[in-house]
């Protein structure tokens, strides 16, 4: 099963897909999509929908996974980032995929063990755990972490469902 991995946010965005079979995990790629800094807001959410709209239609994931917003010192930056997140979360739903809402101390426990884990520590465990993956950027490296959380407890949901 193909699964999308996203990371949102309003300047990148980024994304990982994998490939989940039993319980091994096989990367397929990694990105990000960049808005432009110099366009409106409105614009921009459409590159980030625009972009991630594309992803899907090349990669044709099954499933999205999605990084919930984390609240900061910001508030500006907090709505805005929860406005990216609608953008991508609308184009995975606009697509028909099933989507999954991940917090990000969730996603970096179950990829590095600890909650508060180090975006270094992040893409250090997704290389390890996704071979051929080796030069992620942070934000999809981020991402891949995303796909691999969801595919960790997708499988224990399964799993307790049967």
């Amino acid at each position: 099963m193909v699964l999308l991995g996203i990371d949102p946010g309003l300047r990148i965005t980024g994304w990982g897909v994998i490939d989940v079979a039993d319980n091994r995990l096989r990367w397929i790629a990694d990105g990000v999509v960049c808005s432009d800094d110099r366009l409106g807001l409105a614009e921009r959410l459409a590159q980030l929908h625009r972009g991630v709209s594309a992803v899907i239609a090349e990669f044709h994931p099954l499933e999205a996974a999605v990084e919930e917003t984390f609240v900061n010192k910001n508030p500006s930056s907090t709505l805005k980032l929860g406005q990216a997140r609608g953008a991508v979360l609308a184009a995975a739903a606009l697509a028909g995929l099933v989507v999954a809402e991940y917090a990000p101390r969730l996603v970096k426990k179950s990829v590095v063990g600890t909650g508060t884990a180090a975006k270094e520590q992040i893409g250090m465990m997704v290389r390890r755990l996704l071979p051929g993956c080796l030069h992620a950027k942070a934000d999809a490296a981020d991402a891949l972490a995303v796909a691999v959380c969801h595919a960790h407890h997708r499988a224990t949901a399964m799993r307790l469902r049967a």
